[in-house]
């Protein structure tokens, strides 16, 4: 099985407004940067759509270190998601669960691989993560018009 590096991030200029995702794969010597945005958005939403489209965009299974600075995506993906399936995609609070469709969607891609999920802080020097966050970051302004 392949080991791929994923580094994913999300940005918004305005929560919600204009939105945009980055991620670049490393496999060795082999790089792919990626972006894209929505015009109507969140940040959050965009944190999980780097994640999702970066792991699509693997045309075979994996083994994948998957690094973002969104606690909201390692702690969705790794902790909640268990209870959410559990009680029906209903939260702690009894309402349904913000961004299922996105959820779902990245419970998919992720069970294509081998995921290791990993959190690294933002805006912290991490070339990787600098590199992912102005990937996004251009991709909201794009959208922004």
């Amino acid at each position: 099985m392949k080991r791929v590096e994923i580094f994913t991030d999300g940005a918004c200029k305005g929560n919600p407004g204009p939105g945009g995702w980055g991620a670049l794969l490393r496999m060795g010597p082999h790089h792919k940067e990626m972006s894209g945005s929505d015009p109507a958005t969140t940040n959050n939403r965009m944190e999980m759509t780097a994640a999702i489209r970066a792991l699509n965009a693997l045309i075979e299974p994996c083994a994948v270190d998957l690094y973002t600075d969104s606690k909201y995506v390692i702690d969705g993906i790794t902790k909640w998601v268990h209870g959410w399936k559990r009680k029906g995609w209903i939260n702690s609070s009894r309402e349904p669960v913000r961004n299922a469709d996105l959820w779902h969607e990245l419970i998919a891609a992720s069970g294509r691989h081998k995921v290791e999920w990993h959190w690294v802080k933002g805006h912290d020097g991490h070339p990787e993560n600098e590199l992912v966050d102005k990937l996004a970051s251009d991709a909201a302004l794009a959208a922004k018009g």
